[in-house]
């Protein structure tokens, strides 16, 4: 697969993100400095489409958001629930520390798969597959 093929810009309105499809998730950057109250529905119309491909599972990172409000941030929670209610894993890193400080006051950030790095939150990817595998394999009784 060539480099220009991997990373792809989607334009959903007016939120730009940049797209990098590997073997088992989609790594989503999402543009700062801000996500807002006035971006949840475009959040919600760029993330959860992702549902309906082959590979599911997503990790969003958030290294250049620098603040979030409280609407952004549950619709983030809200995301998180559809893709794991999907048997998709939905894995935030990367975050800055006033974005992780202002999920955590407002008791978000437990609700949430968040990891510092994109290699952790694969990590993650891997052990939720396995866990969803396993799973699947028990017999009910």
């Amino acid at each position: 697969m060539e480099e220009a093929d991997r990373f792809n810009k989607l334009n959903v309105r007016t939120m730009q993100v940049k797209t990098d499809t590997k073997e088992r998730f989609h790594a989503i950057t999402l543009p700062g400095p801000s996500l807002s109250a006035t971006m949840t529905e475009e959040l919600g119309e760029c993330l959860l489409p992702y549902l309906q491909n082959d590979v599911k599972n997503l990790v969003l990172k958030l290294k250049d958001i620098k603040n979030i409000d409280i609407a952004a941030a549950e619709k983030l929670v809200y995301i998180q629930q559809k893709f794991y209610e999907n048997s998709a894993s939905f894995v935030v890193c990367e975050l800055q520390k006033p974005v992780e400080d202002f999920l955590d006051k407002n008791e978000l950030l437990e609700m949430m798969n968040v990891t510092p790095s994109e290699s952790e939150a694969w990590d993650i990817v891997q052990m939720e597959e396995i866990e969803r595998e396993f799973l699947d394999e028990e017999p009910l009784p």
